[in-house]
């Protein structure tokens, strides 16, 4: 038991590590400069203001556009942000999307910066302290209920590890998908079946999604209430759309703005469309405009008096914010009711008070990706669960090396695997030809991972471009930053020639953040361009994969992650290249192992091969 109080204390001063990190990290000052965090990729700066308005809770939204090439990586949707300009206070805020060149972020204030259309403003990253917040309490509250720390401890007790055992069902099921595979099948019936957690795994292409959504159509039909969540809204759409294919009640929560105009209609907002209602809403909104227009006859320089009554005024936007808040609130009860599911990430289901609802199954997917504390935060709000993900592709984004030292960046699904007795495998992989999912099968699936017959191999579809003694040496950025590998991107270039590929068919990804930037600077603007951590859940029909690392002492980074590789893998459907030096990857048993599997599997090539035609 005590040890067990222990892990608790440790996954505390975990997030209490990462926090401080996080703080550390954003804040601009002599050391962290605005030039370091531009080349950091954690400030896009200028951005060029095309929208303004105000929109969710009548908060100020901001769309923008970026005029320059520029690593976005660090900026996913649902950030925590900062927008600012020069000397001036920074106003703190959410990105809430943001998509090529073109993005949107809302501000957490009640109107807009006097400053906001100056040539000069930016945004930068900004330390979630919702979501740490929200950890740590969920943490300390969680021995005050029985049945969930009781989940707990089975979870953490090492004498249940059982080596992943798998359960006979036997439950009868009505299949509304009539084409599920075998192992498909076998996992809807134990989501059916199940009493306490049942969990999918599904390694790349294995259609997992699809897989989920019978498994909840099932679920529906026996008149269960489910609650679907994941660390990013993009999952979150993506089940909620094919839930609305198959006929199923949704309410879609969360920021309506970070979610899919497809299910616009289908969130509290679009639902919310009653005439009463949004006569009720606008009446308390042209009152807060009121209140904004009579603040903002103060000026930036003015007494104190006058800065008093600016911040009454403003005081009152704030309470009419709250009033619309409680307003939608009461409305908002009556739809979650009435609906068979909810959806929403995990912080989006816990600001939206489903406390006083009752939910027999909690699905959460991308399983793999989500923190353990932040599961916890929605663990209480049903009583049985269901984690889909895989444990073999890129854990959860840490910052804190100490935190991850202590294991923060271990997710929920790969903290359940060792200890569960319902770990059903999908086992037929649909996205790429035979040769590229060979090898990850081998040495991440026990070689369990089938093929279809219409994606055996018909020719050559994964090749290793060798630079060894090409004098593609690694150099580091600008300032300490990330590494990149001029010399791989020039072979790059050589290969779309030789090989013929169409830039639209093509992606580029790599491990490092800056020869990706490098990458946006020197490759095609056509072609997608992304790190590896980035791309993860996405597919194109050619990957070009530059794994940057050449140096003679064989130092690889990051690469010592092969699930990072995993992932890098899995991407491409048809061709699959990768540029490396063996000389370097060699040294690593992986990557031997991955050089050797290519002379078999595939195509060995040299560089100077390139360099001759």
């Amino acid at each position: 038991m005590e040890q067990l109080h222990s892990h608790i204390s440790t996954l505390l001063k975990c997030i209490d590590f990462e926090e401080k990190e996080e703080t550390n990290r954003y804040k601009l000052d002599q050391v962290h400069t605005l030039k370091s965090f531009k080349t950091e990729g954690l400030a896009i700066h200028p951005i060029k203001v095309t929208k303004k308005n105000f929109g969710y809770a009548d908060y100020p939204e901001i769309a923008f556009r970026i005029p320059y090439p520029t690593d976005t990586n660090q900026f996913r949707d649902g950030v925590a942000i900062e927008c600012f300009y020069g000397q001036e206070e920074s106003v703190k805020g959410v990105l809430i999307s943001l998509d090529g060149k073109q993005g949107e972020f809302r501000l957490f204030a009640p109107d807009f910066p006097d400053w906001i259309e100056e040539e000069g403003v930016g945004i930068k990253r900004s330390p979630d302290q919702r979501t740490t917040s929200l950890m740590k309490q969920t943490l300390k509250d969680l021995s005050k209920d029985k049945r969930l720390y009781d989940l707990f401890l089975s979870i953490h007790d090492e004498k249940l590890a059982n080596g992943n055992e798998q359960k006979t069902v036997s439950t009868n099921v009505d299949f509304k998908n009539k084409r599920l595979n075998e192992s498909q099948q076998e996992a809807v019936k134990a989501v059916v079946e199940n009493e306490t957690m049942t969990i999918l795994h599904g390694p790349p292409g294995t259609g997992k999604t699809t897989t989920l959504i019978e498994a909840i159509v099932q679920l529906v039909r026996k008149e269960e209430k489910v609650l679907v969540s994941a660390p990013s809204n993009t999952a979150v759409d993506n089940i909620a759309k094919g839930l609305l294919a198959q006929g199923v009640k949704i309410l879609r929560v969360g920021n309506s703005t970070k979610i899919d105009e497809a299910l616009a209609n289908y969130t509290p907002e679009g639902r919310l469309s009653d005439k009463t209602i949004q006569k009720e809403i606008k009446e308390l909104k042209k009152r807060a405009e009121e209140f904004r227009k009579m603040a903002l006859q103060y000026k930036r320089r003015f007494g104190k008096a006058e800065r008093e009554q600016r911040s009454l005024l403003f005081k009152e936007v704030k309470n009419i914010r709250t009033e619309i808040k409680k307003t939608l609130s009461y409305h908002e009860d009556k739809l979650y009711a009435q609906a068979q599911v909810i959806l929403g990430t995990p912080v989006g289901l816990v600001d939206s008070h489903l406390n006083k609802l009752k939910f027999d199954t909690l699905v959460i997917d991308e399983a793999g990706q989500c923190l353990e504390p932040l599961a916890w935060c929605v663990f209480p709000l049903a009583e049985k669960y269901v984690l889909a993900g895989d444990p073999y592709q890129l854990p959860p984004t840490v910052l804190s090396a100490q935190a991850e030292k202590l294991g923060l960046n271990k997710s929920i699904l790969e903290v359940c695997f060792k200890n569960s007795e319902s770990i059903y495998l999908l086992n037929t992989q649909y996205r790429m030809r035979e040769a590229i999912a060979g090898f990850s099968s081998l040495l991440f699936y026990n070689n369990e991972l089938k093929t279809p017959s219409h994606l055996q191999n018909t020719q050559t579809h994964i090749t290793f471009f060798d630079t060894a003694g090409a004098g593609h040496e690694e150099q580091q950025g600008a300032n300490g930053s990330s590494l990149m590998n001029e010399g791989e991107l020039e072979m790059v270039q050589k290969i779309m020639l030789s090989e013929k590929l169409d830039v639209h068919e093509c992606a580029f990804i790599s491990p490092y953040s800056g020869q990706v930037t490098l990458a946006k600077e020197r490759l095609s603007t056509s072609m997608k361009i992304s790190t590896i951590d980035s791309f993860q859940g996405q597919e194109y029909h050619t990957i070009i994969l530059s794994l940057v690392r050449s140096n003679d002492d064989g130092i690889i980074g990051f690469l010592n992650d092969t699930r990072r590789m995993n992932v890098a893998l899995t991407r491409a459907k048809e061709n699959l290249y990768v540029i490396g030096d063996s000389a370097t990857l060699g040294k690593h048993h992986f990557y031997k192992q991955f050089l050797d599997y290519v002379e078999k599997a595939g195509s060995y090539r040299s560089v100077w091969e390139l360099f001759e035609e």
